[in-house]
């Protein structure tokens, strides 16, 4: 526990250096309001809100909720950090399960601000306006989900990717680091700033027009799409292999490759911000 104290304290240091770190504090007077707990009802005295950060284990969240449905109050709301359980079963037999929301954060939350917001089919709609408005103070760029639905919103459409993905270097149409060029130096250009909506709107005279102008094309391409794939054997491998040779699988070579991630979306992160403050 003292090593994630102090491992926060580096952070949020080199945020403050960077001129990242969010609120109006110091990251003195921010650390001054951390504190470490092994009680979880010490943990949680005089808490509005709760985030539920343990690993993604069904039966791990579901004790730590059902321990937490005995202490808390009827103005508590209680959130799950889980990026795939549903709502459904984490928080189903509650007796606060009005009060319980699924709020799913995206890595590195600092400079990747999306917040998925999912209710239990008997949250109370307040519990999700009061988790909305706290994220959008905190500098998070929360969205409500109407209802839960496996995966979510993020996962199914990474997942669609990746499955499309695979599917390309499987049938060799393209090899493993010419796939992930596509991604990086053509769609994701666009999607670091814009939508899959905004950009058929854009890329057309509106949404109608371009449905109307590519309407037969997208429908015979994604018929041709194939089954979900089994993501194991020989796929796996070709896909490995050329990846281990790009980046190969020990922690020195591997936690350098994503300091330069997070380097580049700290990057990505301010220029967003100017883009939005202009």
């Amino acid at each position: 526990l003292d090593a994630c104290v102090v491992s926060a304290s580096k952070q949020m240091k080199e945020l403050e250096k960077s001129g990242f770190l969010k609120g109006a504090q110091s990251a003195e007077q921010q650390l001054a309001l951390i504190s470490v707990c092994t009680d979880l009802k010490a943990a949680v005295e005089g808490a509005t809100f709760i985030q539920e950060c343990t690993p993604e284990n069904l039966e791990l969240k579901k004790k730590i909720f059902s321990q937490l449905d005995l202490i808390v109050g009827d103005n508590v709301i209680l959130s799950s950090s889980t990026s795939c359980l549903l709502p459904s079963k984490l928080f189903t037999g509650l007796k606060h399960v009005k009060q319980c929301i699924v709020s799913h954060p995206v890595n590195p939350p600092y400079f990747v601000p999306l917040v998925e917001i999912v209710p239990h089919p008997e949250t109370d709609p307040s519990t999700t306006e009061r988790t909305y408005a706290l994220m959008k103070k905190i500098g998070q760029s929360p969205v409500k989900l109407n209802r839960e639905i496996e995966g979510f919103v993020l996962n199914r459409l990474q997942y669609a990717v990746i499955s499309e993905a695979w599917r390309l270097v499987g049938e060799g149409v393209v090899s493993p680091t010419d796939l992930d060029l596509v991604m990086s130096d053509g769609l994701g250009m666009r999607y670091a700033f814009i939508g899959p909506l905004e950009t058929m709107h854009l890329n057309a005279e509106g949404i109608s027009d371009y449905c109307e102008r590519y309407r037969e094309g997208m429908r015979l391409v994604l018929n041709t799409f194939g089954p979900v794939p089994e993501f194991s054997g020989e796929i796996q491998q070709k896909i490995n292999q050329a990846m281990s040779e790009k980046i190969p699988v020990v922690p020195k070579a591997l936690d350098a490759r994503r300091k330069r991630r997070d380097d580049y979306l700290t990057g990505l992160a301010k220029l967003k911000k100017q883009m939005k403050s202009d």
